[in-house]
């Protein structure tokens, strides 16, 4: 019988404020600490806004410091020691490069290595392609966020090893839309009190097409003058979005709040959440801003399709029909009706199938499992 909490080990690349990323903290604060204790191990030290959170939230964190992913792998005997240092018991890697390094680890210490993959395989680089088939059977378990990224794993790959999904989760009862909050918010970037707000929240990075959110933003703005746009956080694109924005002339349309913790209180300031992507394993901004209770409109990039349903909690398009949001932007701004009672229909989807409760209790009953049957 365990008579000590279970020892995991989380490896990660970075604790920037990406989408697997900031899961940690917030699974860390539903997992049972008398079953559980948690360290966490990252690679890119200038990348650490959640640190704090995970160690709030009960973590011990360690950097063990990369400059490059060739830097990541050779961190692996590090990590060996200090599996053996600190008894840890099961690693549990997100992302590939972490993944790379557990596996390694994996075959020098022989304790089992669970992975989550939060992408589709045709998404990365040809190197992290060829590096995740070739040693994709070297760990114990894989997780995948979502259906579709299990097919591509499968499709791609063609494991030897166990692949089963747990979807990705929220905290529904942070994820509140809070009103008061909302207002403030408008009131400080000068937002009408009547205007409808249409926002978007994550990493500025080429799947999320920002480019095409602004195009779709400016001919919606042109027919609905009132309308307002904020996009929330920051990445390797932000410049050339402040380009767009300044060649569209939405200056004084769509605000640009840059990298915010409280994002609840801007969830609550949007109306429609809009989503461009190319591809997505399964978004937690889309969670989140369904569970405050925004009406959305997305494509229907990856686990995208298995979260909403279609003129229900949702409107979705096809990813390379992304034009046609903006009729289905219009259609919501139109009937106000129909967009409140979707928001709330996005809440209830979320609350009922993708909390982090369900969650966490299947990486529990995971973590069990293969400490308690793993050979080491």
């Amino acid at each position: 019988m365990q008579t000590k909490p279970i020892a995991v080990l989380h490896l990660i690349k970075s604790l920037g404020r990406g989408g697997a990323e900031t899961l940690l903290p917030e699974t860390l604060r539903i997992h049972d600490k008398n079953l559980f204790v948690f360290h966490c191990i990252y690679f890119l030290p200038w990348k650490n806004q959640l640190v704090e959170e995970i160690k709030s939230a009960g973590g011990i964190v360690k950097n063990f410091p990369a400059v490059n992913n060739l830097r990541i792998l050779l961190q692996a005997f590090r990590v060996s020691r200090y599996i053996k240092e600190n008894k840890i018991q099961l690693i549990h890697c997100h992302l590939p490069w972490a993944g790379f390094v557990g596996r390694i680890v994996h075959l020098i210490s022989g304790v089992p290595v669970i992975y989550t993959e939060h992408n589709k395989q045709e998404r990365y680089q040809f190197i992290t392609r060829l590096l995740n088939k070739w040693s994709f059977n070297f760990q114990s378990l894989v997780i995948a966020v979502s259906e579709d990224v299990k097919y591509s794993i499968h499709k791609n790959i063609k494991p030897n090893i166990r692949v089963e999904t747990i979807l990705n989760g929220i905290n529904t009862a942070k994820f509140s839309r809070n009103i008061d909050s909302g207002k403030r918010i408008r009131t400080e970037l000068g937002i009408p009190v009547d205007a409808i707000v249409i926002g978007s929240l994550g990493v500025f990075r080429s799947q999320k097409r920002i480019n095409y959110w602004l195009e779709l933003f400016r001919k919606a703005s042109t027919l609905n003058p009132s309308i307002r746009g904020i996009l929330v956080g920051d990445g390797p694109l932000k410049l050339e979005i402040i380009s767009q924005i300044k060649d569209l002339g939405l200056e004084d349309l769509v605000f640009l709040p840059g990298l915010q913790t409280n994002a609840v209180d801007w969830y609550s300031a949007m109306d429609i959440f809009m989503m461009t992507s190319s591809f997505e394993g399964l978004p937690l901004a889309l969670l989140e801003a369904m569970s405050c209770e925004c009406a959305v409109v997305s494509t229907n990039a990856g686990g995208i399709r298995e979260v909403l349903e279609n003129d229900i909690s949702g409107i979705v398009v096809d990813v390379d029909l992304w034009k046609k949001l903006v009729s289905k932007v219009q259609f919501l701004l139109d009937n106000p009706d129909i967009r409140t009672r979707m928001g709330l229909a996005a809440r209830r989807r979320v609350v009922n199938h993708f909390s982090i409760e369900s969650m966490v209790n299947q990486l529990q009953t995971t973590y069990h499992y293969y400490v308690h049957t793993e050979k080491h």
